[in-house]
C-alpha cells in the first residue's frame, strides 16, 4: 500500500502557488483554472472540473493574481486616493462615497501623508508604476498638480482657488465662510481670532481669505490668527499658547479652520474654566458627526462629504470607461447648520 500523500502545507510553502499547480492538483489544462477562477464557466466548463478546481484552489491556498492578469491588459483595477490627512474623520465620509461610486469592480488603495504635509509628487509618481486605472487627488496644492503628470483618468476633489483641466468636484468654501462671518456679526462680535490648518492646501486659503474679507466689511475685525495641524491636541495647545494674547485684544469668538481645531479649543477652554460661548464663542468648519454631541454643539459649516466623494467617484469611473463626463467642474454648496457655541443668549 502507498502511504498517503500530504498537501503541502500553506505556511510552509515555500513558492507562490501557480494556476499551473492548481491544474495539475485538479488534473485539468492552465486554462480550465482560468475559466474557473474568472467564473467564465458557463458553457465551456463541466461541473466535475468546476468542483475539481475549487477543490484544488482550496486545497493549495491559490489566490488570483488579479493585479498581474489585470497589468497584462495595460492597466491595473485600483483606484488610487491621494489624500493629506485621512485621520481627520471628514474623510471617512469622502472615502465611503468614492467606495459607493467606483463599485467592487475596482480596488481603492489610499495614499496618505503625516498630519499637516501635503503628497508630494514623487511619491504620487512611484505608485503610478502600478499602471492605475484611475487617479482621485483630495485637496491637492497647486506645486502638486504642476508637478504631478499624469496622463490616465483623473480627478480632483476639494481644489477651491486651483485653475486645471482635469475635472473636479468642490465646496463652495467661500460661500461658507461669509455665512460664518455674517452670524458673528449678528451675534454681535467685533473681535475675533482665525485658528487656521497648517496643511498649506488653497481650500483653506479660500476659507480664511474669504471670512476675513467679508467680516472686514461688516465691521468684524480679525485681530489675532494662529495655525495648527488637524489634530486636537495641537489644536488645543496653539490655543492654550495664544489665548492670554487673544484675551488682551478683546476677543470674543474664534473661528476654526475644521472642526477638528475647534474640538481642541473646546477642549482648552473647559481646561482653564473659559464659559462656552458666555465668554468665547467657538466655530468649526465640516460638520463632523461629533460636532452634534459636543458640549456645547458646535456652530459649523456642514459639507456633504460622502456625496463629494460620490459625485467624484462616478466621474472617475465615466473616464474609466472611455466615457466623457457632463460637466468638468462641479461644485457642491454647504450650510450653516448654528449650535449652542455660539448662543448670543448665553453670553449674557
Amino acid at each position: 500500500m502507498q502511504p498517503a500523500t500530504t498537501p503541502p502545507s500553506r505556511s510552509a510553502a515555500s513558492t507562490r502557488v501557480t494556476a499551473a499547480m492548481v491544474a495539475t492538483r485538479a488534473g485539468v489544462s492552465a486554462a480550465t483554472v482560468s475559466l474557473v477562477t474568472s467564473g467564465k464557466t458557463a458553457g465551456r466548463v463541466s461541473k466535475e472540473n468546476i468542483a475539481k478546481v475549487a477543490a484544488a484552489v482550496d486545497e493549495l491556498g491559490y489566490v488570483v493574481d488579479g493585479l498581474g492578469s489585470s497589468l497584462a491588459k495595460g492597466r491595473s483595477n485600483i483606484v488610487i486616493l491621494v489624500a493629506p490627512d485621512v485621520s481627520n474623520p471628514f474623510y471617512a465620509k469622502v472615502i465611503a462615497g468614492i467606495r459607493d461610486a467606483v463599485g467592487d469592480e475596482y480596488q481603492l488603495l489610499l495614499s496618505v501623508t503625516e498630519a499637516g504635509q501635503t503628497p508630494e509628487p514623487e511619491d504620487v509618481k512611484n505608485l503610478l508604476a502600478l499602471r492605475p486605472a484611475g487617479l482621485l487627488v483630495e485637496a491637492p496644492s497647486a506645486r502638486f498638480l504642476a508637478e504631478l503628470r499624469s496622463t490616465g483618468p483623473m480627478v480632483l476633489l476639494d481644489t477651491a482657488g486651483i485653475e486645471s483641466a482635469a475635472p473636479s468636484v468642490n465646496f463652495d468654501v467661500a460661500s461658507g465662510s461669509r455665512m460664518l462671518a455674517d452670524h458673528l456679526g449678528e451675534q454681535g462680535h467685533r473681535n475675533v481670532a482665525y485658528l487656521d490648518s497648517a496643511t498649506g492646501t488653497e481650500t483653506f486659503r479660500v476659507r480664511r481669505e474669504a471670512f476675513c474679507r467679508h467680516a472686514s466689511g461688516l465691521g468684524v475685525d480679525v485681530v489675532a490668527t494662529a495655525t495648527s495641524t488637524i489634530d486636537v491636541g495641537a489644536a488645543a495647545l496653539a490655543f492654550a499658547q495664544d489665548w492670554p494674547e487673544w484675551a488682551a485684544k478683546g476677543v470674543t469668538a474664534v473661528v476654526c479652520a475644521t472642526d477638528t481645531h475647534a474640538y481642541g479649543v473646546l477642549q482648552e477652554a473647559r481646561v482653564v474654566g473659559i464659559r462656552v460661548p458666555a465668554e468665547l464663542a467657538v466655530t468649526g468648519f465640516d460638520d463632523l458627526p461629533y460636532s452634534a454631541t459636543s458640549n456645547p454643539g458646535l456652530t459649523t459649516v456642514h459639507l456633504p462629504a460622502m456625496e463629494m466623494g460620490r459625485m467624484a467617484g462616478k466621474q472617475l469611473r465615466r473616464l474609466m470607461e472611455g466615457e466623457e463626463v457632463a460637466v468638468a467642474q462641479l461644485t457642491l454648496n454647504g450650510t450653516l447648520v448654528v449650535r449652542g457655541s455660539t448662543d448670543a443668549s448665553a453670553r449674557g
